[in-house]
C-alpha cells in the first residue's frame, strides 16, 4: 500500500497513481466509520475538515492536530460550499437506517437530497475528487424499503455528476464492525437485557461483515489511486454469515448465556409493524424490507485494492469481550457497595 507522505507529492508510476491531495472534508466524520478514517489519512499525511452541528459534543477529535472541527449543517447549501472551500476532496459517509416518520422523506433527505447539496458545493468550489458511502444492494429502482432505494438513488446521483467535472468513487460495504460500531454492539446490549430468550427477525439473512479498518483503507487508497475513479466497490469481509449465526457469536464472545428463537416471515413482519412505532425504532418495516436480500458481495473488491480482508474473530472479541468484563466488574462493584450500605 502506498500513502501520502507528510510533505510533497508523490509520484507511484508503477502504481498508476500520484499522491496530490492534501485536505479531505469529510461528512459524517464525527461517526464511526469518520472518526476510523480520520486516523486512517491523517496518518497518512492528510489533513480533515469535519462539519458537525454539535460541535463541543464531539471537541475530543481536535486531539489530533491535523483535525479542523468546525460548527456548520451540512444539509445548508451555501453552509456545505463553506467547507468544501480549500479542499482537495471530500468523502460523503452520511446514512440513516431508520428515518422519524414512515413516508421515506427522511431518508430521501440524508441520501438524495444531500448528494445533490454536495454535487453543486463541490462544483461551486472547484472540487473534483469525492468519495461517496453506498451500501450493498442499494438499487434507485430497489422494492426493498426506502433506504436501499434512496441509497441507490444517491449513488447513481454521484456517478451521473461524473460526466460533469467530478470524479467519483462509490463504496458499497455489507454491514461494517469495528471498536464502536452499532451492530455487535447493539445486539450484545439487546442480549444482556434479554430475559435469556431473544426472539430474532429474520434469523436467516446472510452477510459478509467488513472490518472497519479494511473499508477505510480503501477510501485513502482510492483518494490516490487514479484507476478507482467511477467504479463502485463492493466492500465484504471473508466470511459470510447468517444473522442467527452473528447474534449466537455476540452472545457467547460477550459471556451471555442466551438463546436465540428465530422468528418465521410472517411474525418477523408484525414484529417490525410493532416496533416501527416504539422509542428508537429498534427495529423497523424498512430493516425488515432491506433484510430480504442478502447483504453479500458478487465481486468483492478489497483485495483487488491490495487489501486482506480481515475475520470478525480476530477483531471482535477485543471490544465485546473487554465490554464483558467490564460490565461484571461494574456489576460486582455495585454488590459490594450494597451489601456494604447495609452492614
Amino acid at each position: 500500500m502506498h500513502w501520502l507522505p507528510g510533505d510533497g507529492d508523490h509520484d507511484c508510476r508503477e502504481c498508476n497513481y500520484t499522491m496530490k491531495t492534501r485536505t479531505l472534508c469529510i461528512l459524517g466524520g464525527t461517526g464511526f466509520v469518520g472518526r476510523h478514517l480520520i486516523s486512517e489519512v491523517t496518518e497518512a499525511g492528510y489533513r480533515v475538515r469535519v462539519p458537525t452541528r454539535r460541535r463541543a459534543r464531539h471537541r475530543d477529535l481536535l486531539v489530533n492536530p491535523r483535525v479542523e472541527l468546525v460548527e456548520a449543517d451540512v444539509h445548508d447549501a451555501g453552509a456545505l460550499a463553506e467547507q468544501l472551500a480549500g479542499c482537495d476532496a471530500a468523502a460523503n459517509l452520511i446514512g440513516i437506517l431508520n428515518e422519524a416518520g414512515h413516508d421515506g422523506s427522511g431518508f430521501r433527505r440524508a441520501h438524495v437530497e444531500l448528494a445533490e447539496k454536495l454535487v453543486g458545493a463541490a462544483r461551486e468550489q472547484g472540487v473534483t475528487r469525492v468519495l461517496h458511502m453506498s451500501a450493498l444492494n442499494a438499487d434507485a429502482h430497489s422494492e426493498h424499503g426506502y433506504y436501499l432505494k434512496t441509497k441507490g438513488e444517491a449513488e447513481d446521483l454521484m456517478h451521473e455528476a461524473a460526466g460533469e467535472g467530478l470524479q467519483i468513487t462509490s463504496f458499497r460495504p455489507s454491514v461494517i464492525f469495528g471498536p464502536g460500531d452499532s451492530f455487535f454492539n447493539r445486539f450484545a446490549a439487546l442480549l444482556r437485557w434479554s430475559p435469556g430468550v431473544l426472539p430474532l427477525a429474520c434469523a436467516g439473512a446472510r452477510f459478509a461483515p467488513v472490518f472497519v479498518g479494511d473499508v477505510v483503507k480503501a477510501f485513502a487508497h482510492a483518494l490516490g489511486d487514479k484507476t478507482t475513479i467511477g467504479e463502485r466497490y463492493e466492500l465484504c469481509g471473508p466470511n459470510i454469515y447468517t444473522l442467527r449465526e452473528l447474534v449466537e457469536y455476540t452472545a457467547r464472545t460477550a459471556g451471555l448465556k442466551r438463546r436465540v428463537l428465530p422468528l418465521g416471515d410472517g411474525i418477523s413482519h408484525l414484529q417490525a409493524r410493532i416496533l416501527e412505532y416504539a422509542p428508537g425504532k429498534p427495529f423497523s418495516l424498512d430493516n425488515y424490507h432491506s433484510l430480504q436480500k442478502d447483504s453479500v458481495c458478487s465481486s468483492p473488491a478489497l483485495q483487488a485494492l491490495g487489501i486482506e480482508p480481515t475475520a470478525l474473530e480476530a477483531v471482535v472479541p477485543q471490544y465485546l469481550g473487554r465490554q464483558s468484563s467490564r460490565a461484571r466488574y461494574s456489576l460486582a462493584r455495585r454488590l459490594a457497595g450494597r451489601d456494604a450500605g447495609r452492614s
